[in-house]
């Protein structure tokens, strides 16, 4: 048996995507999530400073808060209206009235609607974007490869924008006007999104990858006791089903991994001479298991990139934190806003991009005989060791930092500048910001490719999940660390000069460090799939997978 790429794209429409109207798709040109980046880091970057400077709460409480979730006109009328916010610290006073309730839960709403937008948008738009492209078409799959390579680079100035001009704009002129424009530029984006519906192609859908994943583990658990067959052959497949949907899905061969699961294509005697007629509770094909079984050998990979963005929370809180300590000014008029230090990220991820694609990847294509550069894998790699430098570095720089603060006596002033220049914390952002580009992309690139064909949703939300379980593990370890040091000397103290932020760094690089052992061991264990496909005599013509057809 062979695989070859159907090669049917001679004219100029599409057989399995639709335009608005149902049509079958023609081959255009498609590009929106610049503008919804722009909204929420602009919220997000300048958040911990608007939680601890107006709402009054402390430093961990802020840290938690940023990451836990990102409603913009919610939070747009809560920095209006006096009564949604406490009152203004009296001037000269360490005493501040928190915020009571009611305001948190109003600015709680806020965040979290804005997290739900933005997960819908975040979930839907990498896999949307590569819809508009045919990956049965050889230049249309080129083109693919140069979106995502692109794809993240362009967002990134969506970034910029937020933590530079946004981010002033908040501080200079008032949050309601900073987060003002951010509600007036998401009705801008959809009306813009909108106008462009004609020019896009909507994939038909195929069922819910978690339901098909579900029916597997159900049928095999139903049949637990059943003997499994010593020959594969014997197993239910796509042959034996008529011309029906199954004949649709890219064939698999069968793998000695997870033969637990095997089991769900077991046919029982009770079971009817029409086996398509049953219900895939009870049966599936071993195509289906296979395609499950592709997807459990991906969630080592996955557990093990999870940790890098808890460090990448720890760059729109406690950094910016450690910023509104020092001095950041640019010659004797202009101060940069604590949170606009992010720009250094966003900026490293702007350089990243282009360096890693006209430079770093064409001598890695010809170091590793790999046209593409380094590997996804290799990719996530790179930004998993520069995370744990990242640590090392900021642990680094907060004591020389805290070494500042005893010299000149102000350990015990928390609104103090201190006479050490901001630009300290640079390298931080720009490490974090460089294994964030590698990281980004060679995550995505791996999901994509790797997922079974029809699964990109389930590839963009693993992907996403990693970011949104980091962030959520950054708030467990905040919670954690000041719960366990809140009694002696705090790690995570409110003035951070009392504090011991250089451990919670030093602690952070050295989960880095376990997690990065960890995951060479997992990439060195995982097989790609083009490999696997080949290894078991399927010929694939091209790159990727997902236009393989069965002949």
């Amino acid at each position: 048996m062979s695989l070859a790429i159907t090669n049917d794209d001679a004219g100029k429409t599409l057989d399995d995507a639709w335009d608005y109207k149902g049509h079958p798709a023609n081959r255009s040109k498609t590009g929106v999530e610049t503008c919804e980046r722009m909204i929420t880091l602009g919220i997000a970057f300048n958040l911990v400073t608007y939680l601890t400077g107006v709402m009054h709460l402390g430093n961990a409480t802020s840290a938690n808060t940023v990451p836990t979730s990102l409603g913009v006109t919610i939070l747009t009328i809560s920095t209006i209206v006096p009564n949604l916010r406490p009152p203004s610290c009296p001037e000269n006073s360490s005493t501040c009235i928190q915020a009571n309730g009611t305001q948190l839960g109003v600015l709680h709403l806020a965040l979290y609607l804005t997290a739900l937008g933005t997960g819908g948008l975040k979930s839907s738009v990498s896999g949307f974007g590569s819809d508009q492209f045919d990956d049965k078409d050889k230049d249309e799959r080129s083109m693919m490869t140069t979106f995502f390579n692109w794809f993240y680079f362009i967002v990134s100035f969506g970034s910029l924008a937020a933590v530079t001009v946004l981010v002033y704009i908040e501080d200079n002129m008032g949050r309601q006007w900073g987060y003002g424009i951010c509600a007036c530029a998401i009705v801008v984006c959809v009306i813009v999104f909108l106008y462009g519906t004609k020019r896009y192609r909507f994939k038909k859908l195929v069922g819910s990858p978690l339901t098909e994943i579900a029916a597997v583990v159900v049928a095999a658990w139903r049949k637990r006791n059943v003997e499994l067959p010593t020959d594969s052959s014997q197993l239910f497949n796509i042959d034996e089903v008529a011309e029906t949907s199954f004949k649709k899905k890219q064939k698999l061969p069968h793998s000695k991994q997870f033969r637990f699961l095997d089991k769900a294509a077991i046919k029982t005697p009770e079971m009817s001479e029409d086996l398509s007629r049953v219900s895939k509770w009870n049966l599936a094909t071993l195509t289906d298991v296979e395609e499950v079984k592709m997807i459990v050998r991906m969630l080592p990979i996955w557990a093990t990139t999870i940790e890098f963005w808890t460090i990448h929370a720890q760059m729109t809180t406690f950094s910016v934190s450690q910023a509104t300590t020092m001095d950041r000014h640019i010659g004797s008029k202009f101060e940069i806003p604590p949170a606009s230090m992010t720009a250094f990220l966003v900026a490293s991820i702007l350089l990243t991009v282009p360096i890693y694609d006209r430079i770093v990847a064409p001598i890695a294509a010809k170091l590793f005989k790999n046209p593409q550069g380094l590997s996804p894998l290799q990719r996530v790699g790179v930004g998993l060791s520069l995370a744990t430098i990242a640590m090392v570095v900021a642990a680094v720089t907060e004591i020389r930092r805290l070494h500042m603060a005893e010299s000149y006596g102000l350990v015990n002033s928390p609104n103090a500048v201190l006479p050490m220049t901001v630009f300290w914390l640079i390298p931080q952002f720009i490490l974090t910001g460089a294994g964030e580009a590698m990281i980004y992309a060679g995550q995505l690139d791996f999901f994509l490719r790797e997922c079974p064909k029809g699964m990109k949703t389930m590839s963009t939300g693993l992907f996403l999940s990693t970011l949104s379980l980091g962030f959520f593990f950054s708030t467990v370890i905040v919670s954690l660390v000041n719960s366990a040091t809140a009694h002696s000397k705090p790690w995570l103290a409110d003035n951070l000069n009392q504090g011991k932020l250089y451990n919670f760094y030093w602690l952070l690089g050295i989960i880095s460090l376990v997690n990065l052992i960890l995951f060479l061991f997992c990439a060195n264990w995982y097989v790609y799939k083009e490999k696997w496909l080949a290894a078991q005599g399927f010929e694939v013509e091209l790159e990727e997978t997902p236009g393989i057809s069965c002949h």
